[in-house]
């Protein structure tokens, strides 16, 4: 294996190798590579990491936001049944004698 001083960039033959990808062996230029997790990787690498990664992810996704609007629709559901039964329960005789039945308009 020859020194990285001789090595050439993947992508861009002109330009000495400044690192050498531990994932896929090649050798790239600064600009040809990232540090990611103090590794340094070339953009195909992260690429491949990064699809993995989000892919695990998504299948369990859905099915919390599904729950939470389940969650928040049975919230508010409960909310107004609450309402509901507490307006329900006020006694009738409170509302005699309110002020809208009462003349006091016709008072001078």
């Amino acid at each position: 294996m020859t020194a990285l001083v001789h090595q050439r960039c993947h992508h861009h033959p002109a330009r000495e190798a400044a690192a050498r990808c531990p994932e896929c062996a090649r050798h790239f230029c600064r600009e040809c590579v990232v540090e990611h997790e103090d590794r340094v990787l070339c953009a195909a690498c992260l690429r491949k990491r990064s699809v993995v990664t989000t892919a695990k992810r998504h299948w369990l996704r859905p099915l919390l936001r599904a729950g939470a609007a389940a969650g928040g629709f049975l919230l508010l559901w409960l909310l107004f049944h609450l309402g509901g039964q507490l307006l329900l329960a006020i006694p009738s005789t409170f509302h005699e004698g309110t002020l809208w039945q009462q003349p006091w308009l016709d008072e001078p």
